[in-house]
C-alpha cells in the first residue's frame, strides 16, 4: 500500500511520486488506482492498486539494497554470453523490464563491461544509457545524494 507522496520504481521508467489514489469508472467498474508521476520527465502513469505488485510498483531500495547494487556494478567475475546483439538486447530488455533494481544493475554491469571489448550497437548503447539512467536516479533518492555525484561514483567504478 502506498500513500499519497511516497516514492515509488515503476519497471522501465523509474522512480516517481505517488501525487494521489483516485477511483475511476473503467468498463462500467468502480478501479482504484495509484497515480504516478516519473520524476525524470513528469510522465503520469496510473496503476490499479489491486495490480501494483504485479505489474511491480515497489519502494526504492533501502541502505542494505544499495551496497548490493554497488557489489553489482564491481563483480567482474561475470561471463558475458557470446551471443548476437540482437539477442541480447532482448534478454537485457528482459531484465530492465523486471523492475528489479539488481537486474538493472546487471544490465549496466555487462554492457560497460562488453562496451570495454567492442564497439556497442546503437540499440546497446541506448539501452546503456537507459539503465544508467534507472540506476543513477534511483540510488541518488535511496542515499539522498546528487545524480552528478553517483553518477561520478558508477563511472569511477568501471575506469578504476
Amino acid at each position: 500500500m502506498f500513500k499519497k507522496g511516497q516514492l515509488a520504481v515503476y519497471p522501465a521508467h523509474g522512480v516517481g511520486v505517488i501525487e494521489s489514489e483516485e477511483e475511476k469508472q473503467i468498463g462500467g467498474l468502480a478501479q482504484r488506482f495509484y497515480i504516478l508521476r516519473i520524476l525524470e520527465n513528469d510522465m503520469i502513469i496510473m496503476i490499479p492498486t489491486d495490480n501494483a505488485a504485479t505489474v511491480g510498483l515497489r519502494p526504492v531500495i533501502d541502505q542494505k539494497q544499495v551496497s548490493q547494487v554497488y557489489s553489482i556494478l564491481k563483480d567482474r567475475d561475470v561471463i558475458i554470453e557470446n551471443q548476437t546483439w540482437n539477442r541480447r538486447y532482448r534478454d537485457y530488455m528482459k531484465k530492465i523490464k523486471t523492475g528489479s533494481v539488481f537486474e538493472v544493475a546487471e544490465v549496466l554491469r555487462d554492457l560497460f563491461l562488453l562496451k570495454l571489448d567492442k564497439e556497442l550497437s546503437f540499440g546497446e548503447r541506448k539501452m546503456l544509457d537507459t539503465a544508467r539512467g534507472l540506476l543513477v536516479k534511483e540510488l541518488s533518492v535511496a542515499r539522498q545524494a546528487k545524480e552528478e555525484d553517483i553518477e561520478a561514483e558508477v563511472e569511477k567504478i568501471f575506469h578504476a
